[in-house]
């Protein structure tokens, strides 16, 4: 996910500079990671990993379109119901299917993520960057109500997406003409460098949501996370529901899951919270029942981005630069 030029910007001290030690990224590293995640993607790629995901995101939108046929729906999916299969239609089998616990947790998580999207947008004037890291059938894009020249980026698997956007065209769903949309396929081998080259600055604020994203391993994730602190201006934020499968502690310890995310996070340089479904369902469903099978989160970038670091060398070599003539003209 790491292009074979980029060097691991050191830590942040005061705001500003970081250890020059984490320099120290080697290219053989740096082009063995990049192999590896192209050899997990490609994985992806063969039949069951394409049913699989595909699969997925069809429960996933499935749940959604029940729950916007509910009395007292806690968010409205009016594209959900041209994804999902006929057999969704059935209305004993939504019945059955609303009182799982993997579906009321995908509720709570879907209800948090857009709550805290539309806070957070509203409350930034100049965020205009949302990058959705997701299954390949997020409707946000469409449903959402996104601020004039928000532009809106798609990170998903490709064949998933491609099959989603032909049944969302037909059912009508249309983004902002004030807005942009833009797909990056999941099984890019360097996710950093086609973002940036799809427009993404990491000079402008922007927000990270994940939900939904496939996440075989724990690497996975960790790509994920080193390319989103790449990328993401200092201040920014990363939401979202981790796969609890990926936690190398066990969901039920609270304090061992944060204390084991806290480290996960800090080490790409977010500061990181643990949200608990229980309070995002406090005033809304009395609070879930049962055990949760993923982790909601709220990470915070402290570092800056590759971008912001490139502009601060580019100012210290300028003052250094001026320096050096005034004292030339001293002498």
């Amino acid at each position: 996910m790491i292009g074979l030029t980029h060097l691991r910007r050191p830590p942040v001290v005061c705001g500003l500079v970081r250890s020059t030690s984490c320099f120290l990224s080697p290219i053989v590293f740096i082009s063995a990671r990049k192999r590896s995640w192209v050899a997990r993607a490609n994985d992806r790629l063969d039949g069951a990993g394409i049913d699989s995901n595909l699969n997925a995101a069809i429960r996933a939108a499935s749940i959604r379109f029940e729950e916007t046929l509910r009395p007292d729906p806690l968010f409205i999916d009016p594209y959900a119901e041209c994804l999902v299969s006929s057999e969704v239609g059935n209305p004993g089998k939504k019945q059955q299917q609303r009182t799982s616990l993997s579906s009321l947790h995908y509720r709570l998580a879907t209800k948090f993520i857009d709550d805290k999207i539309l806070d957070e947008i509203s409350r930034l004037e100049e965020l205009r960057q949302i990058v959705l890291l997701a299954d390949g059938m997020d409707t946000r894009p469409y449903r959402l109500n996104w601020p004039r020249s928000t532009v809106i980026y798609d990170i998903s698997p490709e064949a998933v997406f491609k099959a989603a956007s032909g049944k969302l065209q037909g059912g009508g769903a249309k983004v902002s003409k004030t807005c942009m949309m833009i797909h990056a396929s999941l099984e890019s081998s360097d996710l950093q460098t086609l973002l940036q080259r799809k427009g993404f600055s990491g000079y402008k604020p922007s927000l990270w949501a994940l939900q939904g994203l496939p996440l075989a391993t724990l690497a996975d994730f960790e790509d994920i996370l080193s390319t989103v602190s790449s990328l993401a201006m200092k201040g920014c934020l990363f939401i979202g529901e981790l796969p609890g499968c990926l936690l190398g502690t066990e969901l039920d310890n609270k304090l061992a899951t944060q204390r084991w995310m806290e480290k996960l996070f800090l080490n790409h340089g977010f500061r990181v919270s643990v949200v608990n479904y229980d309070e995002v369902a406090r005033n809304v469903l009395g609070g879930p029942e049962g055990k949760p099978f993923n982790v909601l989160f709220v990470a915070r970038q402290l570092r800056l981005s590759d971008a912001q670091m490139e502009a601060w060398r580019s100012h210290v070599e300028m003052i250094d630069e001026e320096g050096d003539e005034e004292g030339f003209e001293e002498l």
